[in-house]
């Protein structure tokens, strides 16, 4: 029977079968404790939560007759509590994992010393100062325990903890959570008081050589039922679980090496001695094995422990510099010698004890120097990513994706190293055939993925490519490769009897087709159709490559052609040359359309205007990719060629939306708004869409700098589009999927449409306002739709714009408007716009505000100081008051107060017109801040706030922090019988360090 068996038996059975002279509440609460968890073989969850509820019970206060709170009272209930909270305790083996993580620290604390309690530790004695050789074992054992959780909870309380999100604000739940934070405060700062003393008294347990023995449910019963006992079996070696003195030194030692090494960020020297204590215990657990262990350790975590001792104290230890491959690298980092790093990588390929994670970092790190300026680390860069790329290989792992970008243009040298690395990665002797195929397998796709076939050549030519492969695998792999180029000999010793025979029909085939598909010469796409459909008349080779996608409107005239030769190339030369406009390669999609135009031109009209349709477009996103981003105007045959298309009436010519939506966005980016208000035909405007947009966009723009009353167009806008976000049932669907709108207060807006899904009504929106790229378009459009945005009943923060007040303030039917579908538009349009001109201060304050109206406060006050900086020279100059205006400044408060950095709050309330004293007093007055707090007063220059923060300090103690306030306000550039001027340029001088520092912050 094991020990815990025997334990559960024995409490069982001491248990009586009718009530003690004891309370039914008592009773009923340790039946509950016996039957709910200590019949159970392995309770889950574990009855941690017990143990709370039963101290909570204890601890409760009392009140008197005079309803006067009294300290909970030692009588028999309370003491029953106590014990039954310990008995769970020693269900769970006293293991402090599972107590830290389920109990807080006041209860874990509570628990701890009424385990010192009840073995009979005096009250008030220095742990220090007691021999724990003289002790009996159960009593010694609880004083480890105690001073181990010290150590433990100190450690922990340095580790970064992740704030949990609020829920609703509950008055008896926040007053509770405050009362534990406040105590949980308290208790550490006794502990780390103590911190000294636990260490040497876990140092004194480390000279112990004997086991110790720690209480049961068992001991505990004996304690409590029979006090005399409490000499006797109770205090002698066999009382209670054996815990070895093995077990007790390795714990021991890893708890006070978290400890020293914790105390090292401080004292450098202190790492020799984490180093040696982890040591220590990586020697015990390899001796008796973690598994005999009754404490658990985490062997990982022990593992980086001792990493990073080996690296931090190598400087001090040229022994041990050499011993280990982690203190030459870090030794090779600071010193600069980068070459040696590639050594030691390279010589770690065969031993592969460097971990992934340590590699990457490295990397990482090597990577990061060369984009701060140093070009000399490129290759080092490049060398190290092979030699991780081959340790992934061999090790079976996915080729990392920095290796594919840095290997995109292949050189000899790059070649050269790389063969290097893989030779001096594997011992093709020792190597198993797992090792060996999987370099074969890397070595081969390699080969396939390279388009120069010299590159391809030094490969499969060098003494490790055909050791690796078999004949027959080079001989398939040389057969692909002829395929992609047959008239390409990679072989340097061919196979006379392989090369020799004939290649049948369908092989024929499939080799012109796979040219096909690769070539982009419209006179070879011409030569290789010929030839396959003098090979076969059966196929359509039009349908061999799924990338080839021509649009629907284009594809049923194309089909229609009858003859399949003309059809197949019609449809082939159309698909490439609009898959080379989609990836910005014009040249070739210029010859691929004037090819197919010639070809066209000869038999059908109707393509023939489809050609000169996407030539068109072509002609535009030529434009714009090129001579446009400097500036130039595009010529003017371009521009009249616009003008042309948008007035064509040539019928039963399909066309697609998208040249129509690029021609009006061209126009407006050229500033062509005199042909878009006069001179566009009317019949066009009540048409088209997209030139109504355009024609209402041009007018708006034109009136900009006039008076309000000449801003009819703006309203005739706002209606559009509003109707275009509005969501109704009554619409008549055309032929062509969407729902026309006719207007009825006046036929001059003609025919609008909609689209009833939101996804598609932001298509659209993207589509035509995205190839915008005029300023003074983008502003409208922006501040039109931050204004539809801003109209919500239910809208909390407004979003700032230029010239808002332009637009009507209110809609008839606010109900009809898709909002969702608005915000998401505008959120794609400042991102858009930001693309356009990172610069633009205006749309850098409605980026701002859109993260603060969705709550992301750290991102808002990265656009609102990034507003001000760049109009201000990274405000070396004054930033103009129309960016940041009283509610700019009032929501860049608001983040700081939510972000808990209260002192950013108390300087930003300087920069209102009428400082905010109330707001920035209640922020001073908050202990718990994110910020520098006190490193910030030097950027305070109105005197009332510097004399609270004097009186504040004074009034908590903070002596150091209140000298701090008093040098700030003694300063005499902030003596008020200064003149304005100099006042004014002391708070200037302190507005600009303050942004400066915010700004280096948050950027």
């Amino acid at each position: 029977m094991s020990a815990e068996a025997a334990d559960r038996e024995a409490a069982t059975s001491s248990r009586p079968c009718t009530p003690p002279q004891t309370s039914w509440f008592e009773f009923v609460l340790e039946e509950a404790l016996l039957e709910q968890h200590l019949q159970k073989p392995s309770p889950d969850p574990p009855p941690v939560q017990l143990i709370v509820q039963f101290l909570e019970q204890a601890s409760k206060p009392s009140v008197n007759e005079q309803n006067q709170v009294q300290p909970p009272p030692d009588n028999k209930r309370n003491r029953i509590l106590k014990l039954l909270a310990l008995k769970v305790a020693a269900h769970l083996k006293w293991d402090l994992d599972v107590l830290e993580k389920s109990l807080s620290v006041p209860v874990l604390n509570m628990l701890l010393n009424e385990l010192l309690c009840i073995s009979k530790v005096p009250p008030g004695t220095k742990h220090v100062d007691v021999d724990l050789s003289s002790l009996p074992p159960t009593t010694a054992m609880a004083i480890l325990l105690y001073n181990r959780w010290a150590i433990r909870t100190i450690v922990q309380s340095s580790f970064p903890v992740k704030q949990v999100k609020p829920g609703p604000p509950q008055l008896n739940v926040m007053n509770h959570i405050q009362q534990e934070k406040e105590l949980t405060e308290n208790i550490l700062k006794v502990l780390k008081e103590q911190a000294a003393d636990s260490i040497l008294v876990l140092e004194g347990a480390l000279k112990l050589n004997k086991d110790l023995y720690v209480h049961t449910i068992r001991t505990l019963d004996l304690l409590a039922m029979e006090p005399g006992m409490v000499n006797g079996e109770t205090e002698s070696s066999t009382a209670g679980l054996k815990i070895s003195a093995e077990e007790i030194q390795c714990q021991v030692c890893y708890d006070l090496g978290a400890i020293y090494f914790q105390q090292g960020s401080t004292n450098a020297a202190v790492h020799e001695k984490a180093k040696e204590k982890f040591f220590k215990t990586r020697e015990l657990i390899a001796k008796n094995g973690s598994s005999s262990l009754h404490f658990t350790i985490d062997e990982e975590r022990l593992a980086g422990y001792c990493q990073a001792c080996e690296v931090l104290t190598s400087s001090s230890d040229d022994a041990s510099q050499q011993a280990t491959p982690y203190s030459k690298i870090h030794s090779c980092m600071k010193s600069g010698k980068y070459q040696d790093i590639v050594k030691i990588f390279l010589e770690d390929n065969l031993t592969l004890s460097l971990p992934e994670q340590f590699r990457q970092s490295v990397l990482r790190e090597l990577f990061q120097k060369a984009q701060q300026g140093n070009d000399a680390l490129d290759e080092v860069c490049f060398k190290v990513c092979v030699c991780n790329t081959v340790c992934d290989v061999l090790q079976g792992r996915i080729i990392d994706i920095q290796f594919c970008q840095l290997f995109l243009k292949p050189s000899k040298e790059k070649i050269d190293f790389l063969l290097e690395v893989c030779s001096g990665s594997i011992n093709l002797e020792s190597a198993s055939e797992e090792l060996k195929r999987r370099m074969a397998a890397f070595l081969k796709n390699l080969c396939l993925g390279m388009e120069d076939l010299q590159f391809v050549f030094m490969i499969s030519s060098h003494e490790l490519f055909i050791k690796l492969l078999k004949d027959d695998e080079r001989k398939l792999l040389i057969d692909q490769m002829r395929k992609r180029s047959p008239r390409i000999n990679l072989c340097t010793k061919p196979v006379t009897s392989f090369y020799d025979i004939p290649a049948s029909a369908s092989v024929n085939i499939g080799q012109l087709e796979h040219q096909l598909i690769l070539s982009v010469d419209p006179w070879r796409i011409r030569q290789i159709l010929i030839e396959l459909h003098g090979m076969t008349s059966e196929r359509q080779f039009w349908t061999i490559s799924n990338k080839w996608e021509v649009p629907n409107v284009y594809g049923s005239v194309i089909l229609g052609i009858k003859d399949s030769l003309t059809r197949d190339l019609v449809y082939i030369l159309m698909a490439k040359g609009l898959h080379c406009c989609a990836i910005k390669d014009f040249v070739h999609a210029k010859q691929l359309f004037a090819a197919c135009l010639e070809l066209v031109t000869e038999f059908s009209p109707k393509l023939r205007q489809v050609m000169l349709n996407e030539m068109l477009l072509l002609d535009i996103y030529t434009h714009e990719a090129g001579a446009g981003v400097s500036g130039e105007r595009p010529p003017s045959d371009l521009i009249s060629r616009v003008r042309g298309y948008l007035e064509m009436r040539v019928p039963d010519i399909p066309l697609r939306q998208v040249i129509a939506e690029e021609c009006v966005a061209f126009l407006l980016n050229w500033c062509e708004n005199e042909y878009l208000t006069m001179q566009v035909p009317l019949p066009l405007v009540q048409t088209n869409p997209y030139v109504k947009l355009g024609q209402l966009l041009a007018a708006t723009c034109k009136e900009l700098p006039g008076p309000k009353e000449s801003r009819r167009t703006a309203k005739d806008l706002w209606e559009v589009v509003v109707q275009i976000c509005s969501v109704s049932n009554q619409h008549k669907r055309g032929n062509d999927g969407r729902v026309s709108l006719i207007k009825h207060r006046e036929s001059t807006l003609g025919i609008m449409y909609r689209y009833e899904k939101k996804v598609e009504f932001c298509q659209f929106m993207g589509i035509f306002f995205f190839p915008l790229q005029e300023p003074l378009v983008l502003t409208t459009i922006l501040s039109l739709f931050v204004k539809l945005h801003n109209v919500r009943e239910d809208i909390v923060n407004d979003i700032a714009a230029e010239h808002i007040s332009i637009w009507p303030s209110s809609i008839p039917n606010l109900q009809s408007v898709d909002f969702e579908a608005v915000a998401i538009t505008v959120k794609e349009l400042v991102s858009y716009a930001l693309t356009i001109n990172a610069n633009n201060h205006f749309w850098l304050i409605i980026q701002a505000d859109i993260y603060f109206a969705t709550n992301q406060y750290s991102a808002a006050l990265h656009y609102y100081l990034q507003a001000g900086a760049v109009c201000s020279d990274f405000f070396n100059k004054m930033v103009p008051p129309d960016v940041y205006t009283d509610q700019v400044i009032k929501r860049m408060i608001k983040c700081c107060s939510l972000l808990n950095c209260h002192t950013q709050v108390a300087i930003l309330c300087q920069f209102l017109r009428e400082v905010d004293y109330k707001t920035a007093f209640k922020a001073l007055q908050e202990q718990n801040s994110h910020d520098a707090m006190d490193s910030y007063y030097e950027y305070i220059w109105d005197v009332t706030i510097l004399e609270y923060l004097t009186y504040l300090h004074h009034k908590r103690g903070e002596t150091d922090k209140r000298q701090i306030a008093i040098k700030a306000i003694g300063q005499t550039e902030l003596n008020a019988s200064n003149p304005e001027e100099v006042l004014q340029l002391a708070a200037q001088r302190r507005k600009k360090k303050f942004l400066q520092a915010m700004a280096k912050l948050y950027f």
